[in-house]
């Protein structure tokens, strides 16, 4: 079986070998100890593929295999000593007012109509197969999205793309994107995790004439220009992934990730209070809490991507009358749920777009806490005596059953009586994707930080996430506009008529905006916060 030692003693042998001579074998194992990272995490990878898994080990794993055209520009946290953040406001001062850096494009550039950008790769550079990386790799990229039609699909609607022949080899070494409208999300798209770049030549090998688009290979495998490379998946228990020496950046301090899979959260507190362990992953907010004793670990809050709502179903009566979601909104206590629940490690969701996007707008939130004011928002829509209903929530989500009960009681007092119906996490997103519950909770943060993009995500009745069955033409058509629109002004009023709509019709009862809290060692610096809510390996090191 595999276990940690083994993991751990593969990994260091090798850095053992070449420093016993000069250091000697236990200082040669302190320092490949040094250089490993632990991470206890609530689950392995599921897969590798971004088309088809973004489950929360397979997304951390993406940000350290692959690479995208560009990235955001870091800066640090106004609110969190020590740590980075993506910096992703707007910026007149700069080209297409956008905090952007080169990461396989070495330059890049938009036409003035906004409609085509074109991008020079870095030359020399290689994947961890061997492969040079061509404009060719690029164009394999996006056709890859237009065949599969998996979450590449959603990327290639939001830009507006119809066809392959959009992406085009100029040179070798330069690709072009081509919209037959401009497109704000240009640039911005390349930034998205769910934007690498894939090893062309090593999936096409990989696959042969069965499987063209290697999907069978990415389950378990890697074929791309980030810093790491996979070593090992064993599926339910640990995942192994080894820092490449021919990384064309900056090579990474961890030389060794070990990501072990401890589905509970005490479980991988206790872990990292003992030592043994760099990084536990998604603590419940009182165990993060419990942390500020600790001789050994500490934790980073920071404002994050993430929202928790509960999805109120337009098309179940008595939700399709927006009255009724508007009094829902009123009798949601979100203070006694951010510092019962969250122990203050959240905030009142006050808008539909997350906090620190450009185009989010609080000032259509008229949704605190107001009994009278629901009951004659209840009594106006003929149920002044209150209804009864049902919450569905995740079991495997810890903060959602104490939520869930605490908005039960207060919806008591307005005469509605809500049964609890708790889902098993295996079966939690299949009743969210079918849209057939009255009310259930949904967590969640669009990965790129626009309004347009995150709108049209939620409110766009022919998105696949508008799971709350909202329906509103004018909306659609508004979103619609402001993705077609390059003018910063001109979008923000679009989206603040958006927001002012959607806040107004209600199909979200707003909970909070959670913050991401990492847990770790005192000893261990280096943590970025990225908008998709993941770890990059390459970040870390020790002091």
């Amino acid at each position: 079986m595999l276990t940690r030692r083994s993991l751990l003693e593969t990994a260091a042998a090798a850095g053992t070998a070449a420093l016993a001579g000069p250091l000697g074998a236990g200082a040669a194992r302190a320092q490949a100890a040094s250089r490993t990272l632990v991470i206890a995490a609530p689950a392995t990878p599921q897969g590798l593929d971004m088309e088809y898994d973004i489950s929360l080990g397979s997304i951390d794993a993406m940000g350290g295999l692959y690479d995208g055209l560009l990235a955001y520009a870091t800066m640090p946290d106004p609110d969190a000593p020590g740590v980075m953040r993506e910096n992703i406001g707007v910026h007149p001062d700069k080209p297409h007012g956008l905090a952007l850096q080169g990461r396989l494009a070495e330059n890049w550039d938009v036409s003035a109509d906004g409609r085509t950008a074109t991008f020079k790769l870095r030359e020399g550079v290689r994947s961890n197969w061997g492969n040079t990386l061509s404009a060719a790799d690029v164009k394999w990229t996006w056709d890859r999205k237009f065949h599969l039609k998996g979450t590449g699909a959603f990327v290639t609607k939001m830009l507006g793309m119809t066809s392959e022949d959009q992406v085009k080899v100029e040179a070798p070494n330069v690709v072009s994107l081509s919209l037959d409208k401009p497109s704000p999300l240009l640039l911005k798209i390349q930034c998205n995790l769910g934007s690498p770049i894939y090893d062309s030549a090593k999936l096409k090998q990989a696959g042969g004439h069965d499987d063209p688009w290697g999907t069978a290979f990415l389950k378990n495998g890697s074929a791309g220009f980030g810093p790491y490379e996979v070593g090992q998946i064993v599926r339910g228990q640990q995942a192994l992934f080894r820092a490449r020496p021919d990384y064309w950046g900056p090579k990474p301090y961890m030389d060794t990730v070990v990501m072990r899979e401890v589905p509970s959260s005490a479980s991988r507190l206790s872990l990292l209070q003992g030592g043994a362990v760099d990084i536990a992953q998604f603590l419940q907010p009182r165990e993060c809490i419990s942390l500020k004793t600790s001789p050994v670990a500490e934790f980073d809050a920071v404002t994050s991507s993430y929202m928790i709502w509960l999805e109120l179903n337009g098309k179940i009566k008595p939700f399709d009358n927006p009255d009724i979601r508007r009094a829902m909104n009123l009798l949601i206590p979100r203070a006694e749920i951010i510092s019962t629940v969250y122990y203050n490690l959240a905030e009142k969701q006050d808008a539909v777009i997350p906090l620190g996007y450009p185009g989010r707008n609080p000032r259509f939130f008229e949704y605190d806490e107001d009994l009278d004011k629901a009951k004659q928002l209840l009594k106006s829509a003929g149920l002044a005596d209150g209804f009864s209903t049902t919450i569905s929530y995740n079991a495997g989500d810890p903060v959602q059953e104490p939520i869930a009960l605490i908005y039960q009681t207060s919806l008591r007092r307005a005469g509605i009586n809500v049964s609890l119906d708790k889902l098993p996490a295996g079966v939690f997103y299949e009743n969210v994707t079918k849209r057939q519950k009255p009310l259930i909770f949904y967590l969640d943060s669009p990965w790129t930080p626009d309004a347009g993009y995150a709108t049209s995500l939620y409110f766009d009745d022919r998105s696949y996430v508008d799971y709350s069955n909202y329906s509103n033409p004018r909306v659609n058509e508004l979103i619609e506009r402001g993705l077609l629109t390059t003018d910063d002004a001109e979008r923000t009023k679009i989206y603040d008529d958006v927001q002012r709509t959607v806040m107004a019709e209600a199909p979200w009862g707003l909970v909070a905006y959670p913050k991401y809290a990492l847990a770790r060692k005192k000893n261990l610096k280096g943590f970025t916060y990225y908008t998709s809510n993941n770890l990059r390996f390459q970040d870390f090191q020790r002091t």
